[in-house]
């Protein structure tokens, strides 16, 4: 779902899609459920076992579909993905692929966004003839349709990019870093070993 927002100055649209904040809801309500039926039957001690585990479910349910997000901005696009961000700035960006999903090719080496997934199957066989019309034949797939995730995107993305490239911002192409800047998301990773453990102390006990 594309948003709009104000940060430092610069105008961005962001996507995130829907479907992972309901799942995410769901998903915690029902990890907070069992924790308060395992609490009211079975005590602390049985909480205290199942605890970890069930916080596990729900912090990578959030981690995987509620926290990913694309970020189009005036500087470039943020991949927000599970383990790690990647910024990616206009001048990198060389083509803009969505076989499997939101795919960004660019001078760093390609890059794909876990928030933004082609359509199945029977997402692609439900489509109409209309939702492609203005798509150009020769490089239509399913995941350029506008009502897919990867689609939307790929219509922000291309939007600012053609714009940049009209006006000849992209003529002279300089990359300010050797690599893509990617930050890794440690306390996501850090949070998730460390339930793991207590988990696993939990059973021992």
């Amino acid at each position: 779902m594309p948003g709009r927002n104000c940060h430092d100055g610069d105008v961005h649209e962001v996507y995130r899609p829907w479907f992972g904040r309901i799942l995410t809801f769901v998903i915690g309500g029902i990890c907070a459920v069992t924790a308060i039926v395992v609490a009211w039957r079975s005590g602390v001690r049985d909480l205290a076992q199942v605890l970890p585990w069930l916080a596990l479910v729900s912090g990578t349910c959030w981690a995987a579909f509620w926290r990913p997000r694309v970020d189009v901005s005036d500087g470039g696009v943020r991949l927000v993905n599970v383990v790690r961000t990647i910024d990616l700035p206009w001048p990198s960006i060389t083509a803009i692929d969505t076989k499997w999903s939101l795919t960004l090719v660019t001078a760093y080496g390609k890059y794909t966004a876990w928030a933004a997934p082609a359509p199945g199957v029977r997402g692609a066989v439900r489509a109409t003839r209309s939702d492609g019309k203005h798509l150009p034949s020769a490089t239509y797939r399913p995941g350029d349709l506008p009502s897919s995730a990867s689609g939307e995107v790929a219509v922000l993305i291309r939007r600012h990019w053609e714009a940049l490239r009209t006006a000849g911002h992209l003529d002279d192409p300089r990359l300010e870093h050797e690599r893509a800047p990617v930050t890794w998301h440690i306390p996501i990773l850090a949070g998730g070993v460390a339930l793991v453990l207590l988990g696993v102390a939990g059973i021992a006990i």
